[in-house]
């Protein structure tokens, strides 16, 4: 990553400071952190969401993933974060439920979001949202923060914990991570499977209870069941396009498009995995292909700041894709939806 400060010509700034920025993946509760407090690791924490214009923060947490960690094949054996809520004394139950785990960090947002003195709110409905946008409207120092999970296998195999994770706050969920799971088939699993009749059950459940669908990290196969069956926009919160960056664990351009015409959004990852470079331009060389593909309605950003990835910024300098998008030639109403108000649109008519 390269060192903070960051900054852009001086109409990328002026236009940033206007923006409602949203970003659709970060996997910043994971490590332990207080993010009310700015610390110089990582990537998030809520000082620097403000400090760069960050109106909304989806919070996405992953309860599993194996040792050996890749993009092509993984098994379901073996597990780091075991060892992470060992060592950072999470309770006792966590250490072998992921159900746990996923409460146990909802639990530490919802504290930290009491803590906070009204900085960081928490989303659960439409409703909530909307209240959100008002405040910050005269209060630009508000982050907004929603509960995400990475992949179902946090379910510990009973869908009723669809249910239970609802309740603690949760609204999206994505099948399946980094292996094969009773859900769902993985891009980098074993058998790279679809959606189980388990998972059909799953996606059902979710959509009874207007949660959202995240296609990221899911196999081909998997994409294509829950489209099929799918009755609601989905998303795919963190990805690449192989236009841009060809390995399998981007999106192709028939799936761009079939995304696109289920009325979904695709948030673009800024690591090197979905861009193939370093910088903000390569970033926005993906954004650009999804918008000229299926329209600038269909793509927003999607970091995975702290996912164990390198960046080549924290997120104060999301200015920088302000500026490469200028210097890419999109118009200032094109930049508004891309990064951020095409989310904030999605999730007012998609939230429950």
């Amino acid at each position: 990553m390269f060192p903070p400060p960051y900054r852009g010509a001086q109409a990328a700034g002026d236009l940033h400071a206007s923006l409602w920025v949203a970003d659709l993946h970060a996997d910043s509760l994971l490590w332990g952190r207080n993010l009310l407090e700015r610390s110089a690791r990582g990537h998030v924490d809520v000082p620097r969401l403000i400090q760069g214009n960050v109106a909304l923060q989806i919070f996405s947490l992953p309860t599993k993933t194996p040792w050996g960690l890749n993009i092509e094949r993984n098994t379901d054996r073996g597990d780091q974060i075991t060892w992470l809520a060992v060592a950072e004394r999470w309770p006792l139950p966590t250490w072998k439920s992921l159900t746990a785990r996923a409460l146990f960090q909802a639990r530490r947002l919802q504290q930290m979001t009491a803590d906070s003195h009204g900085k960081l709110v928490l989303i659960q409905t439409a409703s909530d949202l909307a209240a959100f946008e008002v405040r910050r409207k005269s209060n630009p120092t508000l982050v907004a923060a929603i509960l995400s999970i990475e992949g179902a296998h946090a379910l510990d195999g009973k869908l009723e914990n669809v249910d239970v994770l609802f309740d603690a706050g949760y609204r999206m969920i994505s099948p399946s991570h980094f292996f094969d799971n009773d859900i769902a088939g993985s891009s980098a699993g074993v058998n790279k499977s679809g959606l189980s009749e388990k998972g059909g059950a799953m996606i059902r459940r979710m959509e009874s209870k207007r949660m959202i669908v995240d296609l990221a990290h899911a196999s081909p196969r998997t994409i294509e069941d829950v489209l099929t069956i799918a009755t609601r926009p989905v998303v795919v919160s963190h990805t690449g396009v192989k236009a841009t960056c060809n390995n399998n664990r981007n999106l192709s351009d028939a799936q761009i498009r079939a995304v696109a015409k289920n009325g979904g959004l695709i948030g673009i990852g800024y690591w090197s995995t979905a861009t193939c470079g370093s910088d903000a331009a390569a970033i926005v060389r993906s954004i650009r292909h999804i918008a000229d593909l299926v329209g600038t309605e269909h793509v927003a950003l999607g970091s995975d700041f702290d996912g164990a990835v390198e960046e080549p910024f924290d997120t104060t300098g999301l200015v920088k894709i302000t500026d490469a998008l200028l210097d890419a030639g999109l118009s200032a109403d094109q930049i508004r939806l891309i990064m951020g108000g095409n989310v904030l649109q999605f999730l007012k008519q998609n939230l429950p």
